[in-house]
């Protein structure tokens, strides 16, 4: 089954937009290659401008306390497990704790980086981080494998309290609805919200299927139309019923 999620605001937006930087910063901090740390680092610098929102940090330990209360009143439910309820009241605790702990503007310490800061507005240039434009970042490219690796923890670690608040909060939000088998009659869905409130939409579908849901949402309706997965032509819609997987999901 593929997964594509649709967020209806903003704040969800971003929070998606993080999960996705930090996975692939992990995935290319795993490597040793220099190439796969050049783009690990123009990763966390995609991390610190995402990140940076001056809301965010505020935003992320209010949403973890509302649902830690949340938590705290399933105590002493005999239908819930009291060693799951407790590990996850730690686990956003802990996260919130961290983020509290958080001083400054995001980031601030990479922005006092000059030589990071240098990089960084070369990256912005295609081709602007060759050999001739950044000597001394070429020399870095050049060092052991370790300690880039570790150069390149060390400019990630301070903003992993932001990666693992919003870790929670995504999973409890793609935990908070139950997904509907329905069918898309030749190739369209539309769906009166009811005044349901949403934050964010998720459509599975068979990885087999040869077309993309084409989602658009308010607080009226959802209309999804599921397009041909075209690479070369302009993509138009299928022609044909498609069985899909939909869920609701707000916190």
């Amino acid at each position: 089954m593929i997964t594509y999620e649709y967020p209806l605001n903003e704040r969800i937006r971003t929070l998606l937009r993080l999960e996705d930087l930090f996975d692939k910063a992990a995935h290319f901090l795993a490597s040793d290659g220099s190439l796969e740390h050049h783009v690990m680092l123009l990763t966390v610098f995609e991390i610190l401008e995402v990140a940076s929102r001056a809301d965010l940090k505020v935003d992320l330990v209010q949403e973890l306390e509302r649902q830690r209360q949340i938590l705290l009143s399933f105590r002493n439910n005999p239908q819930i497990s009291e060693d799951a309820l407790s590990g996850a009241l730690y686990e956003i605790e802990q996260a919130s704790a961290s983020l509290l702990a958080m001083a400054g503007k995001t980031g601030q310490y990479l922005r006092e980086n000059e030589w990071l800061m240098n990089i960084r507005s070369r990256a912005a240039i295609p081709g602007g981080a060759c050999e001739f434009d950044l000597p001394s970042y070429h020399h870095w490219l050049n060092r052991d494998p370790e300690q880039r690796r570790h150069d390149l923890s060390a400019w990630l670690h301070p903003l992993l309290p932001i990666r693992d608040g919003q870790a929670i909060v995504l999973r409890l939000l793609r935990a908070s609805g139950q997904p509907e088998d329905l069918t898309a009659l030749r190739g369209a869905f539309q769906q009166t919200m009811g005044g349901r409130t949403v934050q964010m939409i998720r459509i599975r579908l068979q990885s087999g299927a040869h077309c993309v849901p084409e989602t658009s949402a308010n607080k009226y309706a959802l209309n999804i139309r599921f397009m041909n997965a075209e690479t070369v032509t302009r993509p138009g819609q299928v022609d044909v019923d498609v069985p899909f997987q939909l869920t609701f999901c707000n916190l």
